[in-house]
């Protein structure tokens, strides 16, 4: 039987909308949450539904019940990343990847996914601004802190957005190390229409 991509898409958007609505219920209803971690939450809610300014000011809030907060951290830099504020998401990557250097845990599973997320966020951040081998740099960091967030998209997420086949950090890096073995007048590194499809990544 042959399914219309159209039913799909309706069906992904109703089962999406139902899932956030149940996320929504567990955050509202889930006892014993650490401080900040409501808000966080709900900031990771406004994110994903494009509504920027409601996303940082509940990030805020979070980071004034938990200063160092790695998931509002992670959050205001998203924010920064989407809105176009280019300096201000590297300056909060750059410090939550500090913090989490010196406060990481070797057995802290999510923190290390946190941190490699903070460092291919980077990465993506100075490859769109010509700053690849600073890029590369922090590609290389991500993949070398953790490589299993990092592995792009799942089919879900695929077929909302419409990227069968996206971008990663590791073929990224492989891209550009690749590149600079060239001669300069021979590179091609920044490639506009390929280079924004590549996704943001939040553990």
């Amino acid at each position: 039987m042959n399914v219309s991509p159209s039913v799909i898409r309706r069906y992904v958007f109703i089962m999406g909308i139902t899932l956030a609505v149940v996320f929504a219920l567990w955050i509202f209803l889930a006892p014993g949450r650490a401080p900040g971690d409501f808000h966080t939450q709900t900031g990771d809610i406004r994110l994903g539904s494009g509504k920027y300014d409601e996303a940082l000011e509940e990030f805020d809030r979070a980071l004034e019940e938990m200063p160092d907060h790695r998931g509002a951290l992670m959050g205001r830099a998203l924010v920064f990343i989407h809105t176009g504020q280019d300096d201000q998401a590297v300056e909060q990557l750059t410090y939550l990847i500090k913090y989490l250097d010196d406060t990481l845990a070797d057995d802290d599973r999510t923190g290390r996914g946190t941190l490699a997320a903070a460092y291919a966020n980077r990465g993506i951040v100075h490859d769109r601004n010509g700053r690849h081998e600073e890029a590369l740099q922090d590609y290389l960091s991500a993949l070398r802190t953790d490589p299993e967030p990092l592995e792009g998209p799942g089919i879900l997420d695929r077929i909302v957005h419409q990227t069968p086949r996206p971008a990663t950090v590791a073929k990224r890096a492989a891209y550009l190390t690749e590149q600079f073995k060239l001669p300069e007048n021979e590179r091609v590194l920044l490639m506009p229409e390929l280079d924004e499809k590549e996704r943001t990544y939040k553990p």
